[in-house]
């Protein structure tokens, strides 16, 4: 491989996580911090530099698939920020070791953070969910194996139906599950003990970027007195934001709301199809991580303490190697 040149399980890598075949913030994340150890394994680089700069192009690569999931490059910061050494094969081992790493704390703060979750679930409850995250089952599964009853409203989540999916892997946890049409989520908030959602990235002020039709539940929530709970691992924290730094919410294709003939039947129309919207902190009660359960005005606080002020982004070419601020993700 010279410089630039990318492994091939990179490029797959990128291409299942673009087309949404690996969806879920610690799904990318995980697949991310592999990519970027099978990058180190098979790199050829002769020189240090050579083998920062396949690396680099790597994460670029990495980061171009998905603009709205800030897993993603806190999982790139994270092996980044580890490569270190000055020959080849020890910026080979420690880039190795910090894939690994990442991802062993990965998987170890999902099984965290469905503790601290489950604690919010009562024997007997009803939970609503809206889209499919990892963390919201995380928190069921914990309750569940506490020998917990829980029963779950289950949005369908248009326009790819991922709620789809949560009321399958809910009814393998023993969950009585009803599913609904997005549009009938407010006829069922009076039923329910918690809206239970995940997040895809989350600001420094607390706001939550989630899948679109979060915000609107979480009005809706609010207005029938129905608490709202997001479930997030701390690798959604989005440190940009930190310096005012906007999260970008991702459009994708309108293939997935109308098919072209349908499309073309109806006549001259524009079609729009966001991916995510932004709930405002006020509407939130809680965001449960592996680090503990926050009120969202106080999320700064935590990302500050593993993000530090700083926030680099080592991925960018001919960058001088820094240490990381933060001592985990």
């Amino acid at each position: 491989m010279g410089a630039h040149d990318l492994d091939a399980s990179v490029e797959r890598i990128a291409a299942d996580i673009a087309a949404m075949e690996t969806r879920g913030a610690a799904a990318i994340a995980d697949a991310a911090a592999d990519a970027l150890r099978q990058q180190a394994e098979h790199s050829d680089a002769e020189t240090p530099d050579a083998f920062r700069a396949e690396l680099r192009a790597a994460a670029r690569r990495l980061l171009e698939t998905r603009p709205t999931a800030v897993s993603l490059p806190n999982a790139l910061r994270y092996v980044l920020q580890r490569m270190n050494g000055d020959s080849v094969e020890t910026l080979r081992r420690n880039t190795v070791a910090g894939a690994e790493e990442f991802r062993t704390r990965l998987d170890r703060a999902q099984a965290d953070l469905g503790r601290v979750g489950a604690n919010r679930l009562r024997d007997g409850d009803r939970i609503m969910t809206h889209c499919h995250s990892t963390d919201v089952l995380a928190c069921v599964e914990t309750a569940r194996e506490q020998g917990k009853e829980v029963s779950a409203i289950v949005k369908e989540t248009r326009p790819r139906n991922q709620g789809r999916l949560t009321a399958e892997r809910l009814v393998e946890l023993g969950v009585d599950v009803t599913l609904i049409v997005d549009s009938a989520a407010r006829r069922y908030l009076n039923d329910v003990d918690h809206v239970l959602v995940g997040a895809d990235a989350i600001a420094a002020d607390g706001s939550v970027i989630n899948k679109i039709g979060t915000s609107g539940l979480a009005v809706n929530a609010r207005d029938r007195g129905t608490p709202i709970v997001v479930a997030a691992q701390t690798i959604k924290l989005d440190p940009d934001t930190m310096t005012g730094n906007l999260v970008e919410i991702e459009t994708r294709d309108e293939s997935e709301v109308i098919d072209r003939p349908d499309r073309e039947a109806i006549g001259d129309i524009s079609v729009e199809n966001p991916a995510f919207d932004v709930t405002p902190p006020r509407y939130v009660d809680a965001i449960v991580t592996e680090r503990g359960q926050f009120p969202p005005e106080s999320i700064v606080a935590l990302m500050r303490e593993l993000f530090g002020e700083a926030v680099a982004d080592p991925w960018i070419e001919s960058r001088p190697s820094t240490e990381f601020g933060g001592d985990e993700q």
